[in-house]
């Protein structure tokens, strides 16, 4: 999988004819707003729909040239669109009677809208786990599975670099170099992931 940023990403998606663009930009963006619509009390199907009319709301935004990155970043935008489409879904479900003997999992809508602030944090925090699952994604394709994997042990499961190198039949210095390289490369796509020219 090539990586490619998000500024190139969304000057794709101006071509209405370039698929490979619109799935670049549902693959990019679409797991954090499922997420989110899912944390703010929507069942699977109405956060798929939310995920998929936020994404087509922000492609004809950016089509027709309303979003402007001098305005904010992408995350506030897309957040903006997905918070008032959730919103939306949770009047309707709120207009639509219940049948009777419907299960607890049917009624998840009844649960309270969070507050601005939690439905902000959510956001930010699913945000950020995309970002960080998309950059562990490529890197794991740049690097040496063993590279990969002394990162995992020490980074993501908190372990000794000794105990890592042990593990994995390397020595230390193998563990703080894939370390140290894979976080400034998580950085450098991080950054990239970001950008929007």
């Amino acid at each position: 999988m090539e990586w490619i940023t998000t500024s190139t990403v969304l000057s794709n998606l101006r071509d209405f004819a370039n698929h490979a663009a619109w799935d670049r930009f549902v693959a990019r963006f679409r797991e954090p707003i499922f997420r989110f619509a899912r944390s703010a009390g929507l069942g699977h199907n109405d956060a798929d729909d939310v995920a998929q009319e936020t994404l087509v709301a922000f492609a004809e935004a950016y089509r027709n040239g309303r979003y402007d990155p001098a305005k904010g970043r992408l995350s506030q935008w897309l957040f903006g669109i997905a918070h008032r489409k959730t919103l939306d879904q949770r009047r309707r479900e709120a207009r639509q009677p219940r049948a009777h003997g419907s299960s607890q999992v049917d009624s998840i809508s009844n649960l309270p809208i969070a507050d601005e602030a939690s439905l902000l944090l959510s956001w930010d925090q699913e945000w950020e786990q995309a970002i960080l699952e998309q950059c562990l994604a490529q890197v794991r394709q740049e690097v040496e599975p063993v590279t990969y994997q002394a990162f995992e042990l020490v980074v993501r499961e908190s372990r000794d670099a000794a105990q890592a190198a042990e593990t994995l039949g390397v020595n230390v210095k193998l563990v703080y170099n894939a370390k140290h390289r894979i976080l400034r490369r998580i950085r450098e796509l991080r950054a990239e992931f970001e950008s929007v020219a």
